[in-house]
């Protein structure tokens, strides 16, 4: 009886395992509401939709650069900052602003550390990210308040906007596979599960790519 109990046990590890290995549309991740443009067709595009005042995005942060580290050359990541309402805008447009001055690798992850792990920074006060950016990036004023009100940024803001409203996500972090499928923490179960289901995804469309070429 007692080996009986062992084998069943032992095969609804693998049941389960192998249901968890293969996530259901629907489910762990879900067609987007409509298709989004990637920048690198020629590749499978990870695009990240976040944002600054969330913890899960910040928790999702460690693990997910280690997932992109190990990213195969024919997969193409990204970030881009959600923008559902106005209260993440002031966020957004700090993204958009450190990228436009060449920052934005050097301040992403201390941005999110000012806001959750010292938290010195609102991420609703817009005029005290500026002067946060100021200061940690050593940049002048006048810069940085040129590149917060640019056309670039603005036209950064209304693209997100859209990017947004297109993926159909309900929470962050959030990541849309090939501007065709979105996962993220809240549908897959955790972040580690969606990472892995992005890896899922992405070995389908992979794929398919070639399938197509056939």
């Amino acid at each position: 009886m007692k080996k009986m109990l062992l084998s069943l046990m032992f095969w609804a590890g693998l049941t389960a395992t192998s249901a968890w290995a293969d996530p259901q549309m629907g489910e762990q991740f879900d067609q987007v509401a409509q298709q989004i443009t990637t920048d690198q067709p020629a590749k499978i595009e990870v695009l990240e939709l976040f944002w600054y005042g969330c913890p899960h995005c910040y928790h999702m942060e460690q693990p997910l650069d280690a997932w992109v580290k190990k990213l195969p050359a024919d997969v193409y990541f990204k970030r881009m900052p959600a923008l559902p309402n106005a209260n993440w805008a002031p966020m957004a447009k700090t993204f958009f602003a450190m990228q436009e001055l060449g920052v934005l690798d050097k301040l992403h992850s201390q941005l999110f550390d000012a806001i959750h792990k010292t938290k010195s920074l609102n991420p609703a006060d817009e005029a005290a990210a500026m002067d946060w950016v100021i200061k940690q990036g050593g940049l002048d004023k006048i810069k940085v308040e040129k590149a917060f009100k640019s056309f670039a940024v603005n036209m950064q803001m209304n693209k997100a906007m859209q990017t947004f409203r297109a993926s159909g996500a309900t929470g962050v972090p959030a990541l849309i596979i090939d501007g065709k499928y979105i996962t993220g923490s809240s549908m897959a179960g955790g972040n580690e599960t969606a990472l892995q289901t992005a890896d899922f995804i992405i070995n389908n469309v992979r794929k398919d790519r070639a399938a197509k070429k056939k």
